[in-house]
């Protein structure tokens, strides 16, 4: 899916700004071709939990309305007009003028759909119906139930089976863009790279819609504009020579200008930037541009005070900002896609992302009993009762034809934290693992995130990935307080891993301690500053002893808001910088050990 940019030949409207909103208790029918009955407004993009001071509204769970006025410009009415949306949480049914004209679920990828056969001149009235809700089929997992209040009326609950806040609305950009009629549906670019030769084989395929064009030609433009090749044809190669490579911390796009001629005239362009560079798995090494690279970062969230899940992009360069001067080189979009704009941010910035799908909470039954998921034959009711297969399908699908091209993303990770441990895994994740591996046209690592009870001992999907990611807390969630077991347990649970799949890399996508800031104890006790450090420094002790040990993503880059819960103190809190922003104690040692840490050679 291309992203919508203005061209020569393309125009884009932005309907972001103030929308009616109102909640649907489900008492009174709600017509979608008159205005909303409400007064109230809710900014988009954002979540609209915390733009309320009404607590019924943060809190709610089923769902509500969006709605505003727009109109079209008689110089696009020639135009094909599609209108996008950058997300929608999680289930949108889109109304145009009354008319119902599209229906997506799944809160984190984009969707759209042309809309010439409903505008109408003058005023257009779109209005959006959504739903938060989550269950047992639905990625996320959520826990749903519903019961009748005094009246007879339908109250919904949804518990959320994941530790992040269930924020909902229109959380990314709504645009109408126009087209030729004749137009570029999609561009797939696929480097090949000489590393010796310092060429790259750039292969395009381009899909066009409406009348076809008599030709199409692709102009490869560098930094500064200037053409470097050209191809001819719906599937072409351009040949790059002298070529600067995309390098972490060092990006380097190229911009594939492709053009639909007809009648010897210019009648469609778009213009896709890219990056050039391999990615690798080999002999235990995470591989970029055939150097061993070390991951450096965090997982994080989109979570910022009142924009809640909606896209904030003057705090994405902050923390860009903050991630370079710390050293860091990563991040994984734990736990679903991130925004357009934040993609397209790291790879201007080179920033190396790790992108993951929603799958969080993939698991029914909790325990802190590792003998009992290490037998044989081990078995709880997770995959008896989820019914997210389709929904994983969907979601994998989606992810990568919209982040197909970008060089920042090196690897997906297609769950987190799931029940790997459990009978049924590998049933259940071996045909997600052969659909990104068919659909990815760079042929990127994969991998998924391991819980703790995925142990070499318990693990049933571990030859399903590429690269071994592990969430671990000794120290935190178990043996709280002591790192000296904790660094015994990290190591000798690191080694296992290591002489089991010698050929795999290993890295932590996730460790971390709570930690209130401005908390101090003479006694390095759990949640004060000084226990955070020491917490980290052991295990960066441990890590650097591994060999195969590729990668360190601290868990979290931010305090992020979560459901309220007698261990979370208006939300998680293992962030190594407040939810403002603000930094901890401990990114003065994190930020010294990553930038004397190269981002290639680390490991010999």
């Amino acid at each position: 899916m291309l992203y919508p940019i203005t061209t020569d030949s393309r125009t884009v409207l932005n309907l972001d700004g103030t929308w009616k909103f109102m909640i649907d208790h489900e008492t009174t029918p709600i017509d979608p071709g008159k205005p909303l009955p409400t007064e109230t407004v809710m900014a988009v993009p954002a979540s609209f939990n915390d733009q309320t001071a009404d607590a019924e509204v943060r809190e709610h769970s089923g769902f509500f309305w969006y709605q505003r006025h727009f109109t079209i410009p008689k110089t696009l009415k020639d135009q094909r007009l599609v209108l996008r949306f950058g997300s929608a949480t999680h289930e949108a049914w889109v109304y145009l003028n009354g008319e119902e004209i599209t229906h997506h679920k799944g809160g984190f990828t984009p969707f759209e759909v042309e809309i010439n056969d409903h505008l109408i001149d003058g005023d257009n009235l779109l209005a959006v119906r959504l739903s938060n809700i989550l269950d047992f089929t639905t990625l996320p997992v959520g826990n749903y139930s519903e019961e009748k209040d005094a009246d007879g009326h339908t109250v919904r609950k949804v518990d959320e089976n994941f530790d992040f806040y269930n924020y909902a609305g229109l959380n990314r950009p709504i645009k109408i863009y126009s087209t030729p009629r004749a137009h570029i549906d999609d561009i797939t670019v696929v480097p090949n790279v000489d590393l010796k030769k310092g060429t790259a084989d750039v292969h395009l395929e381009v899909k066009t819609g409406g009348e076809k064009f008599d030709e199409i030609r692709t102009t490869i433009l560098d930094e500064s504009g200037q053409s470097v090749a050209e191809a001819t044809g719906a599937d072409a190669h351009a040949l790059i020579s002298n070529v600067h490579l995309w390098q972490p911390l060092k990006a380097y796009l190229y911009t594939a200008k492709v053009v639909g001629v007809t009648n010897g005239e210019i009648v469609d362009v778009y213009e896709e930037p890219f990056g050039v560079r391999t990615v690798e798995v080999k002999a235990g090494k995470f591989l970029i541009n055939g150097q061993p690279f070390y991951f450096k970062g965090f997982g994080k969230h989109e979570d910022t005070y009142v924009n809640g899940k909606g896209l904030n992009e003057a705090v994405n360069v902050l923390d860009i900002n903050l991630m370079k001067k710390m050293g860091a080189n990563s991040f994984r979009t734990s736990h679903y896609p991130y925004s357009d704009e934040m993609i397209r941010l790291c790879d201007r910035e080179g920033i190396v992302v790790i992108e993951e799908t929603p799958a969080v909470g993939l698991m029914l039954s909790f325990t802190f009993n590792v003998s009992e998921v290490t037998k044989d034959g081990y078995q709880d009711d997770t995959w008896e009762k989820l019914k997210t297969a389709e929904a994983h399908k969907q979601v994998i699908r989606e992810m990568i034809d919209r982040d197909k091209n970008h060089a920042c993303v090196v690897m997906w990770s297609i769950a987190n934290e799931a029940a790997n441990y459990s009978q049924g895994a590998h049933e259940y994740f071996e045909p997600l693992f052969k659909e990104a591996r068919k659909l990815d046209p760079q042929k990127r690592p994969l991998t998924y995130v391991a819980i703790m009870w995925t142990s070499p001992k318990s693990d049933k999907c571990t030859d399903l990935v590429d690269v071994i990611a592990l969430n671990r807390y000794y120290g935190w969630y178990i043996d709280n307080g002591d790192l000296k077991i904790s660094e015994q347990k990290t190591r000798d649970e690191l080694k296992e891993w290591q002489a089991k799949y010698p050929d795999k890399p290993i890295m932590y996508t996730e460790y971390g301690a709570d930690t209130m800031p401005g908390l101090h104890s003479n006694y390095d006790e759990p949640w004060s500053e000084e226990y955070q450090e020491d917490y980290y420094r052991m295990n960066s002790k441990v890590f650097d002893e591994i060999p195969n040990f590729v990668g360190e993503q601290l868990w979290n880059f931010a305090d992020f808001q979560t459901k309220f819960g007698i261990n979370r103190v208006q939300g998680n809190k293992k962030g190594i910088f407040t939810r403002g922003r603000e930094p901890k104690a401990v990114v003065r040692y994190l930020s010294k050990r990553w930038n004397s840490i190269p981002d290639f050679g680390y490991k010999k």
